[in-house]
């Protein structure tokens, strides 16, 4: 793959006499020469945050709205429940009726009947004393009934009767109006992930079709003439392309529609016409970032639309950058070396897609807290993205295996410690936050 991790290209002031000293992302080449600057992590971040707001929103039936972000307040349209029903399988009764029952003496009623769920109620009057209904779970209760007596309550003294052995009080097993949610409230306000018992409750209220903020429809190219198809056997001077795998991946995971792959040949033209053909709203690039002779991403990007950053002040992923195609879809420049292509994406790639679908933009990681086994290096200026893997005792093993080209020591690590560019690393012993890879405890 001709992208190269940047951590080892020169810092100088550019290729010759004619290089210029003030270096633009907007009109500065690059290759073989090397970045005079580098955009801070911060300040790269600062400029999507500016510029990336929500997409549209879309009506999707409640059916789908699981695992989307809903774009507005959504109200109960009818009171759940919206009748009084039973809690229990049993008989409703008025309460009254039970008092002074005992198991030694069993209050007497006459069964003028029986509901179940779904059902109405068999009686065109209202329950008085002395009366009981054979009553469902979750059946309406008929008018005059104020309780439900459970059924291991009761004991049959005739076909006609049954005795109730322990009084009730009112309201006992009666699931009210409105008790699990008034007519009108808001059950889901605007900006929340719907999980799937949130569907569950707009199904419940009535609720047909959800507005939720469209998913953003993501484009993934991946450039190199050396690159083989996903589940090819790599041979001679060919490798497979794994960045694709692990991009569409993360796309996915937040929340997003990869709505093409494609894999192309280290020709300027040829990636010029694959990013003009592309109507997607986020557009995955990876390879072609660095400085040789065929990385023609950064001027492909500068010459179609706008070239914010490119060179990041990073520890691996440094010739990533990122910029705006047509109609302000962002285009994101990933290292073609597997690690910077993931570690690109987390910090720039990922937080815009999630921010796009009206998402967080914060690491979708769960955290852990531990300290450090070993001394971790780095350098003021620059933003590490280290891969640490748990000791025996718990303890924080930075991984000796750290090129930005071994994607397997990212399977090996358990995740990541993030070194910010203020600081030159962490002593052994101290305590640091690890990003996890895996969901799983």
């Amino acid at each position: 793959m001709s992208a190269r991790d940047g951590s080892r290209l020169h810092d100088g002031d550019g290729c010759g006499p004619t290089a210029r000293a003030v270096p633009s992302p907007h009109e500065r080449d690059v290759r073989m020469c090397g970045f005079a600057r580098r955009t801070r992590v911060a300040d790269a971040l600062l400029i999507l945050e500016e510029r990336i707001t929500r997409l549209d929103s879309e009506l999707v039936p409640v059916t789908e709205a699981a695992g989307r972000v809903a774009a507005s307040d959504l109200h109960a349209r009818v009171a759940v429940p919206h009748f009084r029903r039973s809690m229990m399988d049993g008989y409703a009764v008025v309460a009254e009726s039970t008092f002074g029952g005992s198991e030694l003496a069993p209050r007497p009623l006459l069964v003028v009947g029986e509901v179940r769920a779904g059902e109405k109620s068999p009686l065109e009057r209202s329950l008085v004393l002395g009366e009981a209904l054979r009553i469902t779970t979750g059946a309406v209760l008929p008018p005059g009934a104020d309780a439900v007596v459970m059924a291991e309550l009761t004991l049959e003294l005739d076909p006609t009767h049954i005795g109730v052995t322990q009084a009730v009080s009112p309201h006992k097993h009666v699931g009210a109006i409105g008790e699990d949610v008034a007519a009108g409230a808001v059950v889901v306000s605007a900006g929340r992930l719907l999980r799937p018992q949130d569907a569950g409750l707009l199904a419940s209220v009535g609720i047909a079709m959800v507005p939720v903020i469209r998913r953003p429809r993501v484009a993934v190219i991946v450039t190199g003439n050396e690159l083989l198809a996903p589940g090819a056997v790599p041979e001679g001077a060919c490798i497979v392309d794994s960045n694709s795998v692990v991009l569409a991946a993360l796309a996915q995971r937040d929340g997003a529609i990869v709505a093409s792959i494609e894999r192309i040949l280290d020709d300027r033209d040829t990636l010029r016409s694959a990013l003009e053909r592309t109507r997607a709203d986020v557009v995955l690039l990876s390879g072609g970032s660095s400085v040789g002779p065929e990385d023609h991403a950064p001027a492909a990007v500068r010459e179609l639309g706008e070239l914010a950053v490119h060179g990041v002040a990073m520890r691996p992923s440094s010739p990533a950058g990122f910029g705006f195609l047509p109609n302000s879809r962002p285009i994101f420049l990933l290292p073609g070396n597997p690690v910077s292509s993931l570690c690109a994406y987390e910090f720039f790639a990922g937080p815009t897609i999630r921010a796009l679908g009206g998402r967080r933009r914060s690491w979708p990681h769960r955290v852990r807290e531990a300290r450090l086994a070993t001394k971790l290096v780095s350098e003021l200026g620059r933003t590490d993205y280290a891969r640490v893997r748990f000791d025996a005792e718990g303890r924080v093993v930075p991984l000796m295996t750290s090129g930005a080209s071994i994607l397997s020591s990212t399977t090996l690590a358990d995740g990541v410690v993030i070194v910010p560019d203020d600081r030159e690393g962490y002593d052994e012993g101290e305590l640091v936050v690890v990003s996890l890879y895996d969901d799983a405890p």
